[in-house]
């Protein structure tokens, strides 16, 4: 295929925003061969898919939650009725024309009549006992998941076309196919027949495949489709909206005036706040564009008018500078302390492999002669099992851990002088005490650990004297 189109994802916030969507991005004044050369890859409409795992951030069981926890069935399936009338409530706020909404309705009864037909069939099995479907578990997560990817996009496409827009629904969720082909192969499959001049697909943000989606990328899978779509179809860019800017920091917290939009910066800042929990762009998927050398662009759904922050691998800023202060709110400071250590090997190897088998996202770590401390973003709980991992390996060690908050300074190029210096003054001035620190040679981050509840105060202490303050000196020199 030809270079000349972009590639696009929508955020689940951004889709629920429909007039403000049609308005700014989907359609945006375009006309005729103008709304064309554009492939949107759509996550499910904000919530839809806590409803059928379970909510991302307070942990509320959805369909699947409920399934896993073997209740009786009345409470997985009403669950799904609940997917059910959220689903058509959405369509009912979209749809003018009733054949329309009819149409959309039905697809919604087909798609969620068929994945329950399903768990029924599992729940039948599991009620007798003598068979084992903990290993089907992640295939229902699957089929869950694609629901509500399946319910955004073909709705997205049939209100589309009621504006007289060759819009075509692009399947990958393989709900009722029985092969499982590789990502790549089902994407390129689908797009083969696609006129991309005369014909606008929307993509579901899930594919169904060999891999596993969800097994492999969590839910985060969305940017893995959009990702290997952009890189499959050669695209010129890559853009995901966003209800946000890539800002400076979070406005919330430096306020929203002080914040900056960030502009432009590389890949290699998108992966330190990939690292951080940060949605800017799954780790996976900006390798996929920084690998084949397509820019990423973010851009502000509600902001028409502005052309976004554009990250591509050659980027680094003129002058050496702070481009965003963010970082981890909750983490945990695992410590491992073994006084034998000094010229023995095999205890990093160790400490990473219980890491891995729990779970534990490794945010940074650091080590001496006889400690090696790493930083994760996990939950208390989950570290407690890995220091009983560790312990029972290694009696003799002192092994801890302690909440601590991360607070990182990142920039494509932060070399310029007395910038430590800056920092330490500015935290020390905001009376936040420093638990530890860590500065990479490489002069692409600093990450101070301090108290959790001086998250807040960090952040904004840092982002006062590294950012607000140099981008004043700057405008001076201008006027000068």
């Amino acid at each position: 295929m030809s270079n000349i189109h972009s590639v696009e994802k929508i955020g689940g916030t951004s889709m629920a925003a429909t007039t403000t969507l049609f308005d700014n991005v989907l359609i945006g004044g375009r006309k005729d061969a103008d709304l064309y050369n554009r492939i949107f890859v759509v996550s499910a409409y904000a919530g839809m898919t806590d409803l059928l795992l379970e909510h991302k951030k307070s942990g509320e069981p959805g369909v699947y939650a409920r399934f896993v926890a073997d209740e009786n069935i009345q409470g997985w399936r009403q669950a799904m009725e609940r997917v059910r009338r959220a689903m058509q409530d959405r369509n009912a706020a979209m749809f003018v024309r009733t054949d329309r909404l009819a149409e959309a309705n039905i697809f919604v009864d087909i798609r969620i009549d068929a994945v329950a037909a399903c768990l029924d069939d599992l729940a039948r099995l599991r009620s007798h006992g003598r068979f084992c479907v903990k290993e089907q578990l992640m295939t229902v997560r699957e089929l869950l998941a694609g629901l509500g990817e399946a319910h955004s996009a073909h709705s997205t496409a049939l209100l589309l076309r009621e504006r007289g827009v060759n819009a075509q629904f692009v399947d990958l969720t393989l709900w009722d196919q029985q092969d499982m082909r590789e990502l790549d192969e089902r994407i390129s499959e689908a797009f083969a027949p696609i006129n991309l001049a005369t014909t606008l697909p929307i993509v579901t943000g899930y594919a169904g495949c060999s891999e596993g989606m969800v097994r492999r990328y969590a839910r985060g899978y969305s940017e893995m489709t959009f990702s290997r779509v952009a890189v499959l179809t050669g695209a010129r860019e890559a853009i995901i909206h966003k209800e946000f800017h890539l800002s400076s920091a979070d406005p919330r917290l430096v306020g929203k005036h002080k914040a900056r939009k960030i502009g432009r910066t590389n890949y290699d800042v998108a992966d330190q706040l990939a690292n951080l929990g940060m949605e800017a762009i799954h780790p996976g998927a900006g390798r996929g564009l920084r690998q084949t050398d397509i820019p990423l662009r973010v851009r502000n759904t509600f902001d028409r008018e502005d052309s976004g922050t554009l990250i591509c691998s050659a980027y680094v800023s003129d002058t050496p500078r702070v481009e965003i202060v963010t970082g981890v709110r909750h983490a945990q400071a695992l410590q491992f302390f073994e006084q034998d250590m000094v010229g023995v090997k095999g205890y990093d190897a160790a400490i990473l492999e219980a890491l891995t088998r729990h779970g534990a996202w490794i945010v940074s770590k650091a080590s001496n002669a006889n400690t090696i401390t790493h930083y994760l973003s996990a939950d208390a709980a989950t570290v407690k099992r890995v220091i009983a991992d560790l312990q029972a390996r290694y009696p003799d060690a002192a092994i801890s851990a302690q909440p601590v908050a991360i607070v990182s300074v990142i920039g494509s190029d932060i070399s310029r002088p007395g910038l430590m210096t800056d920092a330490l003054q500015a935290l020390a001035t905001a009376h936040v005490p420093i638990v530890a620190m860590q500065h990479q040679i490489r002069n692409v981050d600093v990450q101070f650990m301090v108290g959790v509840d001086h998250y807040d105060n960090a952040v904004s202490a840092l982002h006062r004297a590294l950012v607000e303050h140099d981008a004043s000196e700057a405008e001076d020199r201008r006027a000068a």
